[in-house]
């Protein structure tokens, strides 16, 4: 259990390994079935979650930056959101308090404008 000033707990806990269909770096394939339920090719390489609009930090957001993507699950404390975090580490899903400092957050709401810019 991860404890952040004090009270707030949060436990980390492993939800999966790599899987089927998605590629030996897994986090934005992983990425895309969490959010939209399916492998979506075109964002399976992390930096191509950057296509979509910048936004704030909240449940629903993707946490992009070079080589990784994570999804925000709740807000835990300043910049750690407890997320859901495809291969991260050891290839497999864990969802868990990270910090976002150095990520780029963005709404992965409209898949059309990820898809088609």
């Amino acid at each position: 259990m991860a404890s952040f000033g004090g009270d707030a707990q949060m436990d980390e806990r492993i939800v999966s390994s790599r899987p089927s269909g998605c590629p030996h770096a897994f986090c934005g394939c992983e990425a895309s079935l969490y959010r939209f339920g399916r492998i979506i090719p075109q964002l399976n390489l992390a930096t191509n979650w950057r296509r979509f609009p910048r936004a704030t930090p909240a449940p629903g957001m993707a946490a992009v930056r070079s080589g990784h993507v994570m999804i925000l699950q709740q807000h835990v404390a300043g910049n750690i959101w407890y997320v859901h975090d495809g291969n991260a580490g050891g290839h497999v899903t864990r969802e868990h308090p990270r910090s976002i400092a150095g990520y780029t957050v963005v709404d992965p709401s409209s898949a059309a404008f990820a898809l088609h810019s």
